[in-house]
């Protein structure tokens, strides 16, 4: 009997990250460290019976150190809750994709780890934007854009309300005074949301 372990690609597509925040005091700064300790299903073929099993990952998967833009806590539902007017969701980014309408540029503001493993269709990566050297690479990707430019930002490394990304990203175009940015709204992760959708990915750096 051979067993085939597929699909270590969904790492965090099943959306059973464990998400444990707590604040990090350096000098005068204060830090929010978020870590994610994830689930991963493992697929087994058996006389071709597919079974699921549930594997808690031993490592930590990822680990992030979040300037806090509010005092050190972490996202609020408050803060691009569920159903706000920037947000969009995967099905609604995929008919925009398909469409023959000029397409969004689409922005990965996630790990490499991530993007590397599944990521849509043409999206460029830009780096975790709770980093600050990653928002400067977003800086410059926008800099020249017509501030009315179609622009959808995503991630999907954590669960919606524990994603330190998105919101610094986000923050970042609003400030630089773009109007037309949306935000892939992906409730569990990237893989639960868009990946076992079937929708399209690519792969690779």
């Amino acid at each position: 009997m051979r067993h085939h372990a597929t699909g270590f690609l969904f790492a965090v597509s099943q959306a059973n990250a464990l998400c444990r925040r707590s604040d990090v005091r350096l000098g005068s700064r204060t830090y929010t460290r978020c870590v994610c300790t994830v689930y991963y299903a493992v697929m087994k073929r058996d006389n071709l019976h597919i079974y699921h099993a549930w594997v808690l990952l031993a490592a930590i998967m990822f680990v992030t150190i979040v300037a806090a833009q509010t005092g050190g806590q972490p996202p609020t539902v408050s803060d691009l809750p569920p159903g706000a007017a920037e947000l969009i969701q995967p099905q609604g980014l995929l008919k925009a994709l398909q469409s023959g309408l000029p397409k969004p540029l689409v922005l990965y503001v996630g790990p490499r780890f991530l993007y590397a493993q599944a990521h849509i269709h043409n999206a460029e990566f830009i780096g975790p934007a709770s980093d600050p050297q990653s928002l400067d690479n977003l800086r410059r990707r926008i800099a020249a854009l017509p501030r009315n430019s179609f622009i959808v930002l995503y991630c999907g490394c954590c669960p919606w309300t524990h994603c330190p990304n998105i919101r610094p990203a986000h923050k970042e175009l609003r400030k630089s005074g773009f109007t037309g940015v949306k935000v892939l709204y992906l409730a569990n992760s990237f893989g639960t949301d868009w990946v076992d959708k079937g929708y399209p990915v690519d792969k690779g750096q």
